[in-house]
């Protein structure tokens, strides 16, 4: 049974109900169990950190991935869709620092591991909580009572067997490298934990002098001065041509060797006179030199190293041919050196601690935070005479993606997945899979993985997986690939707590010297507990069986900077552990910016909270907006605005649904028990036209979600409901809705409204759930969900291009009607008379004439006249013209003459005589003869008519006004207000009124004989003309200038 929806659509209240509507008839469950015997399909949610509310790039996320998951539901797939939460790392840590007042590791210490643990536990399961509630108030529809969690012990087991395997392959390795390092949270990080932005540093040209030349240097630039403590090399190219170059001013010089090319631009530093070039070395040449490093006296270590390469220069092709081509290596401080240093054996001094603050063997600068020592530093070579230039420089830096500080890089004992051992597999994998958009796998991600190093993996923090490596004194070690392989081991249980600290405490026996073996302190990168996501949320391996059906995942989607984030990790890892990628396809998404194309953050004051922006417009229209706007892959710029047409559309598709449940419901229509053969038969042209639009709509929509073209779907949806359905077919049928319940063609009537709107309502669904549940379950209702129903499938015989070719022409032909309607300033409730059509084919005519009634109900004109090809409509106004410049040519000074005679002689006339080739005058006895070049024809339109072109020809429109025709315009006038007086006294569709007219006698008698015609369209039982109208509702309208009073009183049946 159809049910009237409600007047007005308000999306918080509607949307609410709805939500409260899925939990009590436990819609998601039984939508599942609905699709389980479907085809399976492996969705996998790329776990987002729990460290606060969601945002509108979240929410983004989410709802592509609800509408993906909502659209194979309804083709029947059995969806594997259970969320994730990426509830480890410094994410977490740095959050729970602020909260208790923790500012570094040795706090955390203090404090206690285990109650640090505590906390940030607590913490991470009240955000995940927290974010379950604010997705669900998106109308996201996943597996919320059984997420994935990082944090649970099945988890952790998956990536404890991940690196297992990655050892027994040889790719599991204990390294010392240099890697990047966060000073403030005391550890290493990888690069996708990097993030960058400007910043102003030192910019410093540097004299090393030569050993055996004191007075000539090597001149080099760092941007880090902090290093130079740390120097054990200069670099150079052997290929390129250094000079040795005597600078020159008033009372001062200075000896440098350079790159040759840079001779000018390094002059102009200090404002050098002159310059002197007193050498070319060639790069091979200068190979050996040795110097002393500029703070050897500062730093005494520099003066204890040893070795052939120390303090000399060396070849590297990796140097370029920028600021000086010299290029100072410290093998402690940078991933370059450190592989320059071991190529020559040089020491690897890194005279800094964990919180970057120098060591020891920092010498005078011990103590001493690395940035704070720069200029300490720089003082220091300005005194010594070692200062060429002193400048600063804003460039891009690195900075703890967490806690923003800058980033240094130490030699460190790390432990890394060796992936460089997999690459040629993984980039394989990259593509066989699928990218939306494909530029996304063969250009980010193959560039990325093209370009990765061995990944470090190791952490020195608490708060992760613990990394299942135990050691003994004598250096043996054991990987643990889950909880069994601990059984036995000292204070080792089952139910323990697989974290810090309680999982440092478990002692293992070697097995090779029976020595007591103990975990190292180490913890996971946090992106290698996502990376192992796609089997871990199965439970594997100690769950083989969901493992062996489920995986891989056939689709994920994430933001575009997950390239070298989540879909890198989930690769780098499935390839190490099960070689090839976990997934088949992938989409990948933009950015949520602010209005101005910039990133949000609340330092900048530009968030735009989702929970705001619903309750203002509603989930839906957020969710639709966010779909429409762009390409999936293209970041969005938000704009409000946006939101606000987004729900504007909703509101439309909801007065469709009102007009349509109000008619229905009243009549007792039932879809279902409709005798669909009988209506076939009766259906107008404008209703096969609608289903032709339906079904093509069906095939465009499931083409373009099948692409990831997300955009594309919503707006062809929009366009069905704003013009096939609202404006155009709602309008062409309304007289219809008047007839009796069982008349056929009215029941047509519903029969294709109901289909074109139920189709739009189904294809809509997986965008906006909450307004297409609340439309399913008032027009049809017969499943607990409109997500239980089966997605549309076109019938392709059900599709007429020539049906469709003719309402586009109505459709163009009522548009250009109007605009020359409004020109005149004559609504569309005056009738006009007729419409001349000239047309260029005649296949237009044809086109037209099946839609020839809605053409003139539409455009409310009484007659259409065609004009075939070729032939002209007789009642344009021909014109003549002389041609001054072709006459002169032939009759020279009688021209003027002849140009008047042909002025004072009837066009057509001229017309007429030049066709037959016979049209000349006598002048003062002189035969004159008239040529078709000496005149110029043209038509205009009669008075009170229009001209227009539209695709297929010319239209003329007759604005001529009769008595009859000005008649049924008051009279529609008149219904029209008296229906928005019914509509504002909220009377029902039946109920029945009695209308008192006050109007000039004008007025009056062109109403009296449509008086009949009124009274049956606004359902009154009675309607008088009086001098003083009386009523329940009385307005004073103007009417064309006139005033006209209207008062009705609803006639309410007992």
């Amino acid at each position: 049974m159809i049910k009237q929806v409600q007047n007005n659509y308000s999306p918080p209240e509607l949307e609410k109900r709805v939500q409260q509507r899925w939990i009590e008839t436990d819609a998601y469950c039984k939508t599942k169990e609905l699709r389980a015997s479907g085809q399976d399909y492996y969705f996998v949610d790329g776990p987002p950190y729990t460290t606060g509310s969601i945002h509108l790039g979240t929410a983004l996320n989410k709802i592509i991935k609800d509408s993906i998951i909502r659209y194979r539901r309804m083709q029947n797939f059995n969806v594997r869709d259970q969320p994730g939460y990426d509830m480890h790392g410094l994410p977490i840590e740095v959050r729970v620092e602020k909260s208790i007042g923790i500012k570094s590791k040795k706090d955390i210490e203090d404090y206690g591991i285990d109650r640090f643990i505590a906390n940030c536990r607590d913490f991470a399961l009240s955000h995940q909580k927290m974010m379950t509630e604010q997705f669900k108030d998106l109308g996201v529809w996943m597996d919320w009572d059984n997420p994935y969690m990082t944090i649970e012990p099945t988890y952790i087991e998956a990536a404890w067997w991940t690196l297992k395997k990655a050892h027994e392959k040889g790719l599991l390795v204990s390294s010392n490298r240099v890697i990047s390092w966060c000073p403030r949270c005391e550890t290493a990080l990888a690069e996708a934990e990097i993030d960058y932005w400007e910043e102003r540093d030192p910019s410093i040209y540097v004299k090393f002098p030569l050993r055996n030349e004191p007075d000539v240097s090597l001149l080099i630039w760092t941007t880090t001065p902090w290093t130079l403590p740390a120097n054990m090399a200069v670099a150079a190219h052997p290929e390129y041509r250094y000079a040795k170059v005597r600078y020159n001013r008033e009372g001062d010089e200075d000896t440098i060797i350079l790159l040759e090319e840079l001779i000018e631009q390094i002059g102009q530093l200090e404002d050098w006179e002159s310059h002197e070039v007193l050498e070319i070395i060639e790069g091979t040449d200068l190979v050996g030199t040795e110097y002393i490093p500029p703070l050897e006296d500062e730093v005494p270590v520099q003066k204890n190293v040893s070795g052939e390469w120390v303090h000399h220069v060396v070849p590297s092709s990796t140097v370029e041919a920028d600021m000086t081509g010299l290029v100072h290596i410290a093998p402690g401080h940078g991933p370059e050196d450190f592989e320059i240093g071991k190529e020559f054996g040089l020491d690897v001094l890194c005279p800094i601690d964990e919180s970057g603050k120098f060591t020891a063997e920092g010498g005078r600068y011990e103590g001493m935070f690395v940035k704070k020592a720069d200029p300490v530093i720089i003082e220091d070579l300005c005194l010594k005479g070692l200062m060429f230039h002193d400048d600063s420089i804003d460039h891009r830096y690195g900075h703890c993606w967490r806690c923003r500080s800058g980033i240094l890089f130490r030699n460190t004992d790390q432990w890394y997945l060796k992936v460089t051992e997999v690459k040629d597999l993984m980039l394989s994998e990259i593509s066989r899979v699928k990218w939306t958009p494909e530029w996304a796998g063969s250009g980010r991600e193959y560039d990325w993985t093209a370009n990765a190093r061995d990944w470090c993996i190791s952490r020195q923090r608490y708060w992760g997986i613990p990394i299942p490596v135990w050691t003994c004194a004598n250096g043996h070690m054991k990987v643990i690939g889950s909880r069994d392989d601990l059984e036995g081991g000292e204070n080792y249980s089952p139910n323990m707590d697989l974290h810090r600290p309680w999982i440092d405490d478990v002692v293992l026996k070697c097995e090779h010297c029976d020595e007591d073996m103990k975990r190292i302190e180490d913890v996971l990168d946090v992106w290698f507990d996502a990376g192992v996501a796609s089997w871990a949320a199965l439970g594997y391996p100690r769950e083989k069986a969901e493992f062996e059906r489920w995986w891989p995942a056939k689709f994920i989607t994430e933001a575009h900077d997950q390239t070298r984030g989540w879909f890198y990790s989930q690769l780098g890892s499935s390839c190490v552990a099960l070689e090839r990628a976990p997934y088949d396809e992938v989409l990948v998404h933009g950015w949520m910016l602010d209005g101005k194309g910039l990133p949000m953050s609340k330092s900048k004051g530009n968030v735009i909270e989702p929970s705001e922006v619903m309750e203002e417009f509603g989930a839906d229209a957020l969710r639709f907006y966010l779909l429409r706007v762009s390409a999936p892959w293209e970041d969005v710029s938000f704009q409000i605005e946006g939101v606000r047409n987004a729900r504007r559309t909703l509101n439309i598709l909801w007065n469709v649904a009102s007009f349509a449940t109000m008619y229905m419901s009243i009549d007792g229509y039932d879809h279902l028990a409709s005798d669909r053969v009988l209506l076939k038969d009766v259906l107008r042209p404008e209703d096969r036209w609608l289903i032709s639009r339906v079904e093509g709509l069906k095939s465009k929509v499931s083409k373009n979600i099948e692409s990831c073209d997300l955009h594309r779907a919503c707006r062809i949806i929009e366009e069905f409901i704003l013009e096939d359905l609202s404006r155009w077919y709602v309008r062409l049928i309304r007289d219809r809705m008047w007839r009796e319940a069982n008349d056929l063609d009215k029941l047509a009537a519903y029969y294709t409204l109901y289909e074109g709107l139920m189709t739009a309502t189904k294809l809509l669904a997986p965008f906006c759930p909450h307004i297409t549940e609340e439309i399913y379950q008032a027009m049809d209702g017969s499943l607990d969900t409109v997500h239980m129903t089966d997605w549309p499938v076109s019938d392709n015989n059900l599709i007429s291009e020539d049906l469709e070719t003719s309402m586009s022409i109505m459709q163009e032909l009522v548009d250009e009607i109007t605009k020359e309607r409004q020109k005149k300033n004559v609504k569309l409730r005056w009738p006009l008379q007729r419409i001349i059509v000239s047309v260029d084919d005649a296949s237009t005519i044809d086109h037209i004439l099946p839609m020839r009634d809605v053409l003139l109900s539409q455009a409310n004109i009484k007659e259409i006249e065609f004009i075939s090809p070729g032939e002209e409509w007789d009642g344009l106004i021909l014109d003549a013209a002389p041609n001054l410049r072709a006459i002169g040519k032939a009759y020279r000074q009688l021209s003027t003459q002849v140009a008047d005679l042909l002025k004072s002689t009837s066009a057509q006339d001229i017309k007429d005589a030049l066709d037959r080739g016979d049209l000349s005058f006598d002048i003062d006895g002189k035969d004159i003869v008239i040529e078709p070049e000496m005149v110029s024809f043209s038509t205009s339109v009669p008075d009170n008519y229009a001209a227009a072109e539209f695709k297929h020809g010319d239209l003329f429109i007759d604005f001529n006004m009769t008595p009859e025709l000005r008649a049924e315009g008051f009279a529609r006038e008149i219904i029209r207000r008296i229906q928005q007086m019914r509509k504002d006294m909220e009377l029902d569709v039946e109920e029945n009124i009695r209308a008192e007219i006050n109007a000039s006698e004008d007025i009056e008698e062109n109403l009296r004989p449509w008086q009949d015609h009124i009274m049956k369209e606004v359902r009154a039982i009675e309607m008088r003309f009086i001098d003083n109208p009386q009523g329940e509702h009385k307005v004073e309208w103007d009417i064309e200038k006139q005033d006209v009073c209207i008062a009705l009183t609803s006639v309410r049946e007992s």
